[in-house]
C-alpha cells in the first residue's frame, strides 16, 4: 500500500499550473502503486455507483492500481432527502470491503487522495479545507460548494497548499459533449442551448443544487468566458441565456416536471448537432484516477469559478425581475479575483 506522503516532500516536489499539479515528482510517487482511495459523504448514490467500478474484480485497465478503501458518511444532517439515504448506503458500501470511519481525520489517516461526495454544498469548504491541510488531492462532486464566495475559498486553500484540487458535474464528460467542445461534430460551435432538469432545494441558490448539470455542459461547449446572464422563472422552469464575450449565446432550461432528460442542441460551422448528455459515471472516473495519478485536473479552476458565477448571476437576474447580470458586477460583489 502507498504510504501518505511527508507534507514537506510533497510541497517540494509539487508544482502548480492552474490550480492543479504539473508535477513529474508527484507523478513517479504514484506511479505502480496501489492508491487509496477515502470517501467523504454517503448521502448520494454517486458512492456506491463510483465504488463498484473501482473497486470490481474484473476492473478495466484504467481502474488497476485504485480502491475505495474507507469512507466517513457524513455527509448532509440536515436536507431529508440526502440525509435519509445514509444508513443504506452506508450498509452497501460495505459490501465492497469499505471501512466506515467515525471522522474525517480517521479517514485521512487510512487514504492517499479522496473522493468529496456529500451532497450538501454548505458543507465542502469546511470539508476540503481539512483534505487539503492534510496534503491529500481531491475531487469534489458537484456543486463544489453552495455559494461563489466558498468555492474561491476551496480553489484560493489549494493554492497555499499546494494541493490539487478540481470539481465538476459527469455531464462534463459525457463523450458527445466533449466531441461537440473538441470540434469533431460541428466544427467550431457558434452558440448551444442545453436542457436537464432543475429541481431546487431551499438551502442552496437554485442552479447550484441541480441545474448546475445544464450550466457545466454549457460552459463545456462554449467555454469560461460568459459576460452576461438574463433569467426568465416560473414555478415550473427557468431559462437563463448567457452571452459569452464573442458574442456567441447560449441558453439553459432547466425542467421541474415532465420528462427527466438531459440533452440540448450545439449549432456550429459545420452543422448543428442535437445530442444527449447522458453518458453515465465512467468517462467521469476516468478523469478522476487519470488526476490522482497526475496531480494535473482535467477542469481549471478558474472555469468552475466562473460557473458558479453564472449560477448567482441567474440568481441575482431572478431578484431583478429578468433584467441583465454582469459577471463581472457578481465578482466584485463577491470580491472574487480569478486564478
Amino acid at each position: 500500500m502507498l504510504l501518505p506522503l511527508p507534507r514537506r516532500k510533497f510541497l517540494q516536489t509539487t508544482a502548480l499550473a492552474g490550480l492543479g499539479l504539473a508535477a513529474s515528482s508527484f507523478t513517479n510517487a504514484f506511479r505502480q502503486k496501489n492508491i487509496r482511495i477515502g470517501i467523504i459523504g454517503l448521502d448520494t448514490s454517486h458512492c456506491e455507483a463510483f465504488t463498484k467500478v473501482i473497486n470490481a474484480s474484473d476492473k478495466t485497465p484504467e481502474f488497476q492500481g485504485f480502491e475505495v478503501v474507507a469512507a466517513y458518511p457524513y455527509g448532509s444532517k440536515t436536507i431529508e432527502s440526502s440525509a435519509s439515504r445514509i444508513p443504506k448506503i452506508t450498509e452497501d458500501i460495505q459490501k465492497y470491503n469499505v471501512k466506515i470511519t467515525s471522522s474525517i481525520a480517521e479517514l485521512l489517516q487510512a487514504c492517499d487522495v479522496v473522493l468529496l461526495e456529500t451532497n450538501d454544498g454548505r458543507l465542502h469548504l469546511e470539508q476540503a479545507t481539512e483534505v487539503i491541510k492534510a496534503g491529500k488531492p481531491v475531487f469534489i462532486d458537484k456543486p463544489i460548494a453552495a455559494s461563489l464566495k466558498d468555492a474561491s475559498a476551496i480553489f484560493a486553500t489549494a493554492k497555499k497548499h499546494n494541493v490539487p484540487v478540481f470539481s465538476c458535474s459527469s455531464l462534463r464528460f459525457t463523450p458527445a459533449v466533449q466531441d461537440i467542445a473538441k470540434g469533431k461534430t460541428v466544427g467550431k460551435v457558434l452558440g448551444a442551448d442545453v436542457f436537464t432538469p432543475c429541481s431546487i432545494e431551499k438551502t442552496h441558490p437554485d442552479l447550484f443544487w441541480y441545474g448546475i448539470h445544464g450550466v457545466e455542459t454549457l460552459f463545456t461547449i462554449l467555454g469560461k468566458n460568459c459576460k452576461q446572464v438574463t433569467r426568465t422563472h416560473t414555478e415550473e422552469t427557468d431559462i437563463v441565456t448567457g452571452v459569452w464575450e464573442d458574442g456567441r449565446i447560449g441558453t439553459f432550461r432547466g425542467t421541474r416536471n415532465g420528462e427527466h432528460d438531459y440533452g440540448g442542441t450545439a449549432f456550429g460551422e459545420k452543422g448543428n448537432n442535437q445530442f444527449s448528455a447522458y453518458g453515465g459515471y465512467e468517462p467521469l472516473l476516468v478523469e478522476i484516477v487519470k488526476f490522482f495519478k497526475t496531480g494535473t485536473p482535467p477542469v481549471e479552476a478558474n472555469e468552475t469559478i466562473a460557473i458558479c458565477a453564472f449560477m448567482e448571476a441567474a440568481d441575482e437576474s431572478k431578484r431583478l425581475g429578468g433584467k441583465p447580470v454582469e459577471i463581472a458586477s457578481i465578482l466584485k460583489k463577491n470580491k472574487v479575483t480569478l486564478l
